[in-house]
């Protein structure tokens, strides 16, 4: 390990490589702040153009866009009160109020520090901890590597939304895509209607820019020029005291980094949940809490190092097991299936070195935005800002297109592409969640293949799958996961009678 390590190390200093990573913290900024945009959009955009890039440049530059694009939604937040990501929400309860009085440069200042403190907290825990879960996952045979599948795709659709069955669709609807082409084992073609360019099934990176880069175009399309935004001026003076009480957040940082790297590894939590948890722990911690949503440099503390702090931790699923935790890693996991990897335990084997750059390269991105946030954000990227959306949804879908199409120079690719993009956004519009679909084409396959491998190990015994230590205790935790929107509706049930009896 620490020679892989030494080498990732020197290996990520190569100009090239600290150059997109530099380049994709730029973006990530630039993607987080424009509302309506999210850093999973920005890194499916990013993955065509990156399929001829070496791999280490088009990782750095996924990392840099993931901590830029979650810390980004932080200037609008403040300066506007407008969200740019929904982890960015808390942000606004103190970030707003301080930009009021005058504050707004401490406030950035303060945001960029505390998102690039629980970043770094967040890529430490998954240096630390993914390499021995690797090791134990090397003991996972086809059956357990079966009903983690099954696992990930329950929690991902049962978790990720309000409405549990609306997710089990959308998860349902990632598996029929997955099933179109040719079946590796029997050759008999599924689902192609006799078109020749479905028997190899749809190109992973289209559905991504499809799902992920087109419906937040039509939405900005539909929305008329933001006149918040373009009167705001975003005009911001230096502070008169410049904010030096930097030890009074030490322990805010400390809890909110904890709370946020825990929520990370949970599946189908995500940074908006960390972000809340924190901040409401910072407030319950404070010795005065009624200051918080009046302008608390605490609070705002909590909300951006929670929100980064669940950055790196949520792809510990992904690379020890190859199960994606949430939408963005799922997307970073295409990434890496672009670039010829397949997240696993097997790639801590074959590609140490590799897979040990990318976790620092999550730690150096966090770190850059130590430089490139607060006012210097601020100053470079208020123009951006003030873009309407309406000039922002065309270019974001000619991104889509080009990058798309320099894969294969298919025009079917680009027929696909706005079909899936159609797709996706029809499926928000009604609150079905993309996560599951995309988690769905990806797990898919593999529930397939090593459902097949168990099978045929087990001659063809459906319960010797089940006999394990470790399938029992994954059979269990699938089981735990599907229970809960039982408790939910008998939770609810029981609280509409408390309700109506008083």
């Amino acid at each position: 390990m620490q020679d892989a390590l030494l080498s990732a190390l020197i290996e990520i200093f190569a100009w090239q490589n600290f150059l997109a990573m530099v380049v994709g913290v730029i973006g990530g900024i630039v993607v987080g702040a424009l509302p309506g945009l999210t850093a999973t959009m920005g890194i499916a955009i990013l993955i065509p153009l990156t399929f001829t890039m070496e791999p280490l440049i088009a990782l750095g530059m996924v990392a840099g866009i993931y901590n830029g694009g979650i810390y980004g939604g932080a200037i609008p937040a403040i300066l506007l009160g407008i969200p740019g990501t929904s982890s960015s929400i808390p942000t606004t309860f103190d970030g707003v109020p301080l930009a009021r009085r005058g504050d707004a440069e401490n406030a950035l200042r303060v945001s960029a520090y505390s998102s690039a403190i629980g970043g770094i907290a967040s890529g430490v825990a998954l240096l630390i901890l993914a390499p021995p879960l690797a090791t134990v996952t090397l003991l996972f045979g086809p059956a357990e590597y079966f009903w983690v599948a099954v696992f990930g795709m329950c929690s991902i659709a049962v978790l990720l939304g309000d409405d549990a069955f609306k997710g089990l669709i959308s998860a349902a609807i990632g598996l029929l895509i997955g099933t179109i082409g040719i079946d590796s084992v029997s050759g008999h073609e599924r689902f192609t209607f006799d078109i020749f360019y479905l028997t190899g099934g749809f190109d992973f990176i289209v559905l991504l820019a499809g799902l992920y880069g087109i419906p937040p175009a039509i939405t900005l399309a539909q929305t008329a020029a933001s006149s918040a935004i373009a009167s705001s001026g975003l005009s911001v003076t230096r502070a008169k005291t410049r904010f030096r009480d930097w030890k009074s957040l030490v322990p805010t940082w400390i809890r909110s980094s904890t709370i946020g790297i825990v929520v990370g590894v949970l599946p189908g939590v995500g940074g908006t949940m960390a972000a809340f948890l924190s901040y409401n722990e910072a407030r319950r911690a404070d010795p005065d809490p009624s200051s918080f949503g009046k302008g608390s440099y605490k609070g705002l503390a909590a909300s951006e190092c929670g929100n980064n702090a669940d950055n790196a931790s949520s792809l510990i699923p992904t690379l020890t097991l190859g199960v994606p935790g949430n939408a963005v890693a799922a997307v970073i996991m295409g990434a890496f299936l672009v670039q010829g990897l397949q997240p696993g335990p097997a790639m801590f084997r074959s590609e140490p070195v590799l897979v040990y750059a990318f976790i620092l390269q999550m730690i150096m991105t966090a770190g850059m935005l130590f430089f490139l946030g607060g006012m210097i954000a601020l100053r470079v990227f208020a123009p951006v800002l003030r873009l309407p959306p309406a000039l922002i949804a065309p270019v974001v879908i000619c991104l889509s297109v080009i990058g798309v199409y320099t894969i294969q120079n298919s025009i079917f690719d680009i027929y696909a592409l706005l079909g899936f993009g159609v797709l996706g956004y029809l499926l928000q519009a009604t609150g079905f969640p993309l996560a599951p679909v995309v988690l769905g084409l990806i797990l898919g396959p593999m529930a397939e293949q090593q459902l097949r491998l168990a099978l045929i190990i087990a001659r063809g015994d459906f319960v010797a799958i089940s006999t394990s230590a470790v399938s029992l205790i994954i059979i269990s935790l699938i089981l735990v996961v599907l229970a809960i929107p039982l408790v939910r509706f008998v939770r609810g049930h029981i609280v509409r009678n408390r309700s109506r009896t008083r």
